[in-house]
């Protein structure tokens, strides 16, 4: 192994030999001495201005094609489309449309009753004029079939129903084009639209104005924390430039996938939220590298590719892991949770090209202008020398080497008291109970929500909630009437209305005594389902159907991802560390840091606390697809920060063998980091938690929560603990695994051996240094550590 210890400038760090020895990084070298660096980083190099104009002009061309993406998502997604209730819905729409009205007109008739002529004669007009409608079709109403579920309990509203053909995105562009038409007075009546088509059109366009609106909160405050970060101004731009084009590369990718599969419009939230965040993430820990190099007195070239080496490395297999985690989502049938999973992927692998290609290039033509702009110098104007104006700098990473010491003193106390906290924090998810999304997810006051709350409340029997069982196979009039006779027998069963029939098929409609989507309703559907029909095929569809599938559809595929996120997990993270019991301490504790994000979607969301502050209306049940998208984002997120922590955890430990030290050097090295990227992340996930569209708080308050309470609860608490506690065997792997993780394992260190007087390899435990004592917190090899970015 060559030594550097040249001056200021030269490509090694220079500064005393620390307690093990004159320990430099080592590498292959180039003619100048200076390490060799891969054939990504010598074009970024020696080409940055091409490297910039090439990601402009790429750039540019994704504003072009991701323009309009949000009008070609759906609002739906949370049905599973091989489902039986899938079937059944698409056999009912084909042969029956006035079985699946999708369209609700509220007549509202004022002081008159509905059965006035006046009023009557106004509704059949309305009738006709909806009939005439292109797109429109199974037209019905009260004034037409005098059907009590049709009519008010006070006899003041009645329902005209029709189904809008085609998909979320035609029907949408329907109800665009036929609402104003029929919206507002009409003579004696006044008429609003709702129904489920509707309510899913008014969401979408509530989800992309609040989406904007989170964006304009989110930028200018996460602009504001990284200057606070960085201090410099130059440096603070940087991670906000990488996250645009990260967030503009995503809709063109999205825009694409519209053209071949259903896209939700949810994604969207993801896009931004993960976009800005991760890359955020990945440029603070790219620009911190960068400077420390710098700092080093390494040229702008040397430095650059020191740090694509180390931090670059360690990016691109932070990403790795994200992008695992969002992909478990794939082997679910809900396009829902799928269209995550495609958004998610997408801006996670664009944020790492960003901050591998886009930004290098940057900071090699920004050099030490990077620092430009110091805004912090007018905090510190006051304070004389060169010594005082680094202080403040220096002094958060002797703080967290001081705490991480504080925390293994007391290993068993933090590891048991922060395990056992979390724990109680998730208890309530025990309680938890899944239904579906409805107009309560949106606000107070939005049309197609009024709409149905007056259908819900004023309207007899279960509006929205009946069952329709669909009977193929060319049935006799005695063989429907026979099948109707045991449909009336099952419990829960309030009416059954038919048979409806058809050319080829019929249907019965079953009004429940319990609640749409209550554990009742979903046991008769299982029962309906079990009800013998002789030669006859039966299929059960309608909304506690549709969510009896769902529920279905996610426990059978639930198993497979979290399969996946774990084997790959523990092979990726084992790559890392070449260590057998890191891996599981890495799975066991971020499973462990989503605990209080789970119980506070239960305790906020389910059983509504705090729903006046939040502005929300708790409908007593989660919708069923939100916990398995959270527990994806978030664990992806917690890989991401965990990764950063035990890659300089390892790369000091392949340096020095020491295992304390190491835990304290790479708390010191990444605390504040780590902290910074959380803050900012939650910063813009709250601010996604501003929607007034239920499903979306959730998502951004959840995770936010999740974020925080694993970067400054088990990041800083729990790891450090339980790797003290677990000692050196934290390293050990058995001899075949070494030589594996030798020949193909990752690491932000460069290729430098334990130092001297140690015994192992960078993948086996080391021994104590020479001298048998731990380095001084807060050093390394005699230089300070520096904190911040």
């Amino acid at each position: 192994m060559s030594e550097v210890n040249g001056p200021r400038g030269s490509a090694g760090r220079s500064g005393p030999p620390g307690r093990s020895g004159s320990i430099s990084r080592s590498g292959p070298s180039g003619p100048s001495g200076a390490p060799s660096v891969g054939s990504w980083t010598r074009f970024v190099t020696a080409r940055p201005r091409l490297a910039l104009l090439a990601a402009l002009v790429i750039t540019a061309l994704a504003v072009f094609a991701g323009s309009g993406v949000a009008d070609r998502m759906r609002g739906g997604g949370w049905q599973a489309p091989d489902a039986e209730s899938s079937y059944a819905t698409e056999v009912l729409e084909r042969e029956f449309p006035a079985s699946q009205p999708n369209l609700l007109l509220l007549v509202d008739s004022g002081t008159a009753s509905v059965d006035d002529p006046a009023v009557a004669a106004e509704a059949a007009r309305i009738t006709e004029r909806l009939a005439g409608e292109q797109g429109i079709s199974g037209v019905t109403s009260y004034w037409q079939t005098k059907a009590p579920g049709l009519r008010a309990e006070d006899g003041r509203e009645a329902i005209i129903a029709a189904r809008v053909g085609g998909d979320e995105t035609a029907a949408g562009r329907t109800l665009e084009r036929i609402a104003p038409a029929f919206a507002g007075e009409s003579g004696p009546v006044t008429v609003s639209v709702g129904g489920p088509v509707a309510v899913q059109h008014e969401m979408q366009e509530i989800i992309q104005e609040d989406l904007l609106r989170a964006e304009l909160i989110a930028l200018p405050v996460t602009l504001v924390l990284l200057v606070m970060v960085f201090g410099s101004a130059v440096a603070a731009m940087l991670p906000l430039l990488v996250g645009i084009v990260a967030i503009l590369g995503t809709n063109a990718v999205l825009r694409g996938l519209t053209e071949f599969t259903d896209v939700s419009v949810f994604a969207m939230n993801l896009t931004t939220a993960l976009g800005l965040g991760l890359a955020i993430d990945y440029a603070l820990f790219i620009v911190r590298r960068f400077r420390e190099e710098l700092d080093t007195g390494a040229d702008p070239r040397t430095a650059v590719g020191t740090t694509l080496r180390t931090a670059g490395r360690t990016v691109l297999f932070s990403a790795l892991t994200v992008a695992v985690s969002l992909s478990a989502m794939l082997v679910f049938p809900q396009y829902f949770l799928r269209s995550f999973a495609y958004a998610g992927i997408a801006v996670v692998l664009l944020a790492a090209a960003a901050a591998l290609i886009l930004l290098p290039a940057a900071l090699m033509l920004l050099g030490p202008r990077v620092n430009a702009l110091d805004l912090r110098r007018l905090l510190r104007r006051r304070k004389k020398g060169a010594a005082a104006a680094e202080a403040p700098l220096k002094e958060p990473g002797r703080a967290w080497a001081r705490f991480g010491g504080l925390v293994m003193r007391r290993a068993p106390v933090f590891a048991i008291v922060t395990a056992v906290g979390l724990v109680l924090l998730g208890l309530p998810f025990l309680g938890v109970k899944f239904g579906t999304a409805d107009d309560r997810q949106l606000p107070v006051g939005a049309e197609s929500r009024v709409v149905q709350e007056h259908i819900r409340d004023g309207f007899p029997g279960s509006p929205g909630g009946g069952l329709a069982m669909l009977v193929e196979g060319g049935g006799t009039p005695a063989a429907y009437e026979a099948l109707k006779g045991r449909i009336e027998q099952v419990p829960g069963v309030q009416r059954v209305d038919g048979p409806v029939t058809g050319d080829s098929a019929a249907y019965f409609s079953v009004l429940p005594e319990g609640e749409a989507v209550g554990e009742e309703t979903q046991q008769l559907v299982r029962d309906l389902r079990a009800i013998p029909a002789d030669s006859l095929d039966t299929s059960v569809t309608g909304t506690a159907a549709v969510l009896v599938d769902s529920k279905d559809a996610i426990a059978d595929r639930l198993p497979w991802a979290i399969g996946i996120i774990v084997v790959v997990t523990l092979l990726l993270v084992f790559l890392l560390t070449g260590s057998v019991l890191i891996p599981i301490q890495a799975v066991a504790l971020n499973a462990l840091s989503l605990t209080a994000m789970f119980g506070a979607v239960v305790w906020v969301f389910q059983d509504g606390n705090l729903s006046g502050v939040l502005a929300f209306t708790s409908t007593g049940d989660i919708e069923t697809t939100l916990p398995v998208l959270m527990f994806c984002v978030a664990f992806g997120l917690s890989m991401d920060y965990g990764v950063f922590l035990l890659s300089r955890i390892k790369e000091e430990y392949d340096r020095t063998g020491d295992h304390e030290g190491s835990i304290t050097f790479g708390l010191a090295r990444t605390g504040g980091l780590i902290t910074a990227a959380a803050v900012i992340l939650a910063v813009v996930m709250v601010a996604i938690g501003t929607s007034r569209v239920t499903n979306t708080k959730m998502l951004g308050l959840g995770i936010a929560l999740a974020v925080l309470m694993d970067a400054m609860v088990v990041r800083s608490l729990l790891v450090p603990a339980v790797m003290k506690l677990t000692g050196r065997a934290t390293w050990w792997a058995p001899k075949p695994l070494r030589a594996f993780h030798q020949k193909f394992g990752l690491s932000e260190g460069e290729s430098a051996p334990v130092g001297p007087g140690t015994k192992g390899g960078p993948s086996g435990p080391g021994a104590p240094a020479a001298d048998g004592e731990i380095p001084e917190a807060g050093t390394r090899d005699g230089e300070k550590v520096t904190a911040g970015a």
